[in-house]
C-alpha cells in the first residue's frame, strides 16, 4: 500500500509514525485510517528489526486535532457503526503491538487524536499539548474507545467530565491525573520517546512482548488476568532469555538478551 497521509522512517532500530497532514491538523479521514490499520496490520509487524515505534504528528501545532468532521455529514446509523468499529479495530493493533508504541504528542490530541494516543502503551506530552474529547460537542460520543480507555487512565468521575463537558486539559494537568507518562519542553517529545524505547530495547523482547499481553488481559472481560499471568511467567522461564538474565544477575554482568 501507498501512504498519503502517514509518514514512515526507520533509522536506530526504531519505526517513526509520522500522521502528516499538518493542513488539516493531522486530522483522522477515512484515508489515514485505512493507512494506519495497514500500517499496525501489515508493515510494522514485520520489521523484526524494530525495537519499537514513536507516534507524532506533522507539524508544531497538532499530533491530531480530531477526526475529519466533514466525513461524518452523509454518515446514518449503519455507517456511525461500521466508522466506529473500524476505529476501535485499528487502536486494538495498537494497544496489543507486541513492542513499545509511544506517542510523542507535539500539540492538540483531542477527538480521535486523543484516542489514539491512549491506545499507545506510553504517552509523551510536549509542554504545550492539550487533551480532550469534545465530541460532545456535535452530538456524538467518543467512538474509538475514548470512553473506555479513558476510565482506565484517569478513573471514572474524571473521565465523565471530561467526555460530558468537552472540556481541554493542558499538559501538566493530564500528567497529573496519569493521562500521559512524562511532560517534556515543546519539541523534545520524539526525543523522550526514543530515550525510552531505547531503554526497553536493552531488557528482554520476549518479557516486553508478554508484559504487554499481561497488562491488556487485565482489561479484557474474557480472561483472568492472573492466570494469564501465571501460564505466561511459566513460559518465560523456559526462555533463553531468562536462564542468561539469571545468570547476568549472579555473575554481576549486562545480560545479552537474544528474544530466545
Amino acid at each position: 500500500m501507498t501512504y498519503e497521509n502517514i509518514k514512515v522512517d526507520f533509522r536506530d532500530n526504531i519505526l517513526f509514525l509520522t500522521i502528516n497532514r499538518e493542513k488539516a491538523l493531522n486530522a483522522l479521514n477515512s484515508r489515514t485510517m485505512t493507512e494506519l490499520h495497514h500500517f499496525f496490520f501489515e508493515t510494522a509487524p514485520k520489521q523484526d528489526d524494530a525495537h519499537g515505534i514513536v507516534v507524532t504528528g506533522a507539524g508544531e501545532k497538532a499530533f491530531i486535532a480530531g477526526a475529519d468532521i466533514k466525513e461524518f455529514l452523509e454518515m446514518d446509523t449503519e455507517k456511525g457503526k461500521e466508522l466506529s468499529r473500524f476505529g476501535q479495530e485499528v487502536f486494538y493493533f495498537i494497544e496489543r503491538f507486541p513492542k513499545p508504541v509511544i506517542a510523542a504528542v507535539n500539540g492538540f490530541a483531542l477527538g480521535g487524536g486523543c484516542e489514539l494516543a491512549m491506545a499507545c502503551h506510553i504517552r509523551v506530552a510536549g509542554e504545550k499539548a492539550r487533551f480532550g474529547q469534545p465530541e460532545v460537542n456535535l452530538g456524538i460520543i467518543p467512538g474509538y474507545g475514548g470512553t473506555q480507555r479513558l476510565i482506565q487512565l484517569i478513573g471514572k468521575g474524571k473521565a465523565m467530565e471530561l467526555c460530558m463537558t468537552g472540556d481541554m486539559i493542558g499538559a501538566e494537568e493530564a500528567h497529573r491525573l496519569g493521562l500521559v507518562n512524562y511532560v517534556v519542553p515543546q519539541g523534545e517529545e520524539v526525543g523522550k520517546a526514543v530515550e525510552l524505547i531505547k531503554k526497553i530495547a536493552s531488557k528482554a523482547p520476549i518479557a516486553i512482548s508478554k508484559i504487554i499481553e499481561c497488562v491488556n488481559a487485565y482489561f479484557d472481560k474474557d480472561v483472568d488476568g492472573f492466570d494469564f499471568e501465571v501460564d505466561e511467567f511459566g513460559k518465560l522461564t523456559g526462555t533463553e532469555d531468562f536462564a542468561e538474565g539469571a545468570a547476568a544477575f549472579v555473575e554481576r554482568r549486562a545480560a545479552n538478551f537474544r528474544g530466545k
